[in-house]
């Protein structure tokens, strides 16, 4: 992860209740019921619980010993659920200066630093020139832009979802969390290849990438 999400700082999803006045907590794996920092009235929104559960349970195993890179990742709240999964290491891609800044106090206060990359600025300039990414383990790349991004910004947000797919290793799992208004046709490779599953207002889409 209703009304659509703003194009400033990253994960403003929609959310509903106490969700929305509390800190994001990780729901599942070895840091469960940890709460990450949050500022309720900021740009910041986390995933829903539900949405979240729904994404690591279609995911299961393959999280373990694998490199988790959030490309936007506001809170951290699936980088950081990552790790509490199992993954090696994470890397967490955020415009927002401030953010990237509390993404850092959340990996200390997890106790996972050494697990945990923080990239400032805009991820979009990623299609043009990958930075250093790690090579010796499968990716979990998790794309969970504003959703507005699709519409105003899709050439670009897939330009970048292309270039991670080439580059990432075989057994790697990209997913891509779009409102329910994305034209899955748009997708990169076959369509076809996609695993697409509903969580209303969220749609989650799953690629694969197969061994050599």
């Amino acid at each position: 992860m209703p009304r659509p999400r703003p194009s400033g700082p990253h994960r403003a999803h929609p959310v509903a209740g106490d969700e929305a006045a509390a800190a994001p907590r990780i729901i599942g794996g070895s840091l469960r019921g940890r709460r990450l920092e949050f500022v309720p009235a900021g740009p910041t929104r986390p995933m829903k619980d539900r949405v979240r559960e729904t994404l690591f349970d279609l995911l299961g195993t393959s999280v373990r010993g694998a490199a988790a890179i959030d490309l936007f990742a506001g809170t951290g709240s699936l980088g950081f659920e990552a790790v509490s999964r199992g993954a090696a290491r994470v890397v967490l891609a955020e415009r927002h200066f401030p953010t990237a800044d509390a993404l850092r106090r959340s990996a200390r206060a997890l106790g996972i630093e050494a697990q945990v990359e923080v990239r400032p600025g805009d991820v979009l300039l990623w299609a043009r020139r990958l930075p250093p990414l790690p090579g010796d383990m499968p990716w979990i790349v998790f794309v969970s832009p504003p959703w507005s991004f699709f519409a105003e910004r899709r050439e670009e947000l897939l330009g970048l979802v292309t270039a991670l797919m080439a580059a990432a290793p075989a057994g790697s799992t990209t997913v891509i969390e779009s409102d329910e208004s994305f034209d899955r046709a748009f997708l990169p490779g076959d369509p076809a290849a996609w695993e697409t599953r509903a969580s209303p207002p969220a749609v989650l889409h799953m690629h694969v990438k197969p061994g050599p």
